[in-house]
């Protein structure tokens, strides 16, 4: 598979399911560690073509900043700004709030905001964002240190194993997979290991991690705990069974592909030619109250100037066409009017997704 057979960061063969994700991890559905206090109060944007974007720390915050970067060099009538926003999670609980009219979530946080699941189980909100376009995905699968006798899926039963740092959105996307039904018997005999990624490469190198998720985007790049321990410990690629697809592919809030190895690579042989991985699917996604022609525009510069963000982060999607900028919309999670308007100008409405009021 050639670098654009995977689209640079690949619109993952399969990846007909939903999901969601920070190259480090994204906090609470985020960044690396998200912090701020969402830049201030905010009143949603009021200005015709004004978006205030929250966007949470790390490789979510890069991405942010190559499109503000990009509008900044190709529009003349947008005014886009970003704001630091605690976590995809925290990031819809602000736009529920009206302290910003656009943000950087996923689907999987989206789903549950839906769903009145995890956190929104107690604490739900009123108005969930609309779908905007496509941004990246983190794809994730899992490495087994060499010597630990795990070769597939079925193994990790009575292992360490580390799902990533707690709040992180990987993890919490990850751990939704695996509870599935297929997995379960699996998963509840896991020994889950909980720290901080700073603390994983050394538990496991000591052996005190036999198994972890490793992650990031394809035909770009890995998290930084993963790259650290690939350049520590002898690590070899854990084989998914066709219960962990079945899973995964059931799972709405994550979506699942498969990439060349020699695309995406650890650095190391893993012992594999390809990686099945489930995936994070991380979007822009707008308050309804946010102006339609404003939405418009950030599609349009997004769509023409590809390269631009790009140039800027390459971690965003490149875009072969219009219609991939909705390649992890839902039918469940209704896409704003703006973005509908440009869609159908293009070409590229899908009639099987719902345009939001």
């Amino acid at each position: 598979m050639s670098r654009n057979d995977i689209r640079r960061r690949t619109f993952l063969s399969g990846a007909a399911t939903a999901g969601l994700v920070g190259l480090a991890g994204c906090s609470g559905g985020g960044g690396n560690s998200d912090g701020g206090n969402g830049g201030g109060s905010g009143n949603g944007g009021n200005s015709s073509m004004s978006l205030r974007v929250g966007t949470s720390a790390g490789g979510t915050k890069d991405v942010g900043l190559a499109v503000e970067r990009a509008v900044s060099q190709k529009s003349d009538k947008l005014d886009y700004s970003t704001v630091e926003s605690p976590g995809y999670i925290g990031t819809i609980y602000r736009m529920a709030q009206n302290q910003f009219n656009a943000g950087i979530t996923d689907n999987n946080s989206l789903t549950k905001a839906l769903d009145d699941r995890g956190q929104f189980s107690k604490h739900g909100v009123d108005s969930v964002p609309q779908y905007g376009f496509y941004a990246f995905p983190y794809s994730i699968y899992v490495i087994a240190r060499d010597g630990t006798g795990i070769k597939t899926f079925d193994d990790l039963a009575g292992k360490n194993v580390y799902p990533a740092e707690p709040g992180y959105s990987t993890r919490a996307t990850t751990l939704d997979v695996w509870s599935q039904k297929p997995t379960k018997n699996v998963y509840d005999k896991m020994n889950i290991k909980n720290m901080g990624v700073d603390s994983a490469p050394g538990a496991m190198e000591e052996g005190n991690i036999d198994a972890a998720i490793a992650y990031g985007t394809p035909g770009v790049r890995y998290t930084g705990f993963v790259r650290e321990i690939a350049s520590r410990v002898d690590v070899h690629y854990v084989k998914p069974t066709k219960a962990l697809k079945k899973s995964a592919e059931s799972y709405s809030g994550a979506g699942t592909g498969t990439t060349k190895y020699s695309d995406w690579s650890i650095g190391t042989d893993i012992g594999t030619d390809e990686v099945f991985h489930w995936n994070l699917e991380v979007n822009y996604t707008f308050n309804p109250s946010a102006s339609t022609d404003a939405v418009y525009e950030l599609c349009r510069v997004v769509d023409k100037n590809n390269d631009v963000v790009n140039e800027g982060e390459e971690q965003f999607n490149d875009f072969k066409s219009t219609s991939d900028m909705l390649a992890s919309a839902r039918k469940r999670i209704p896409v704003h009017p703006g973005a509908v308007k440009y869609y159908k100008e293009n070409n590229a409405w899908d009639s099987n997704l719902k345009e939001g009021k």
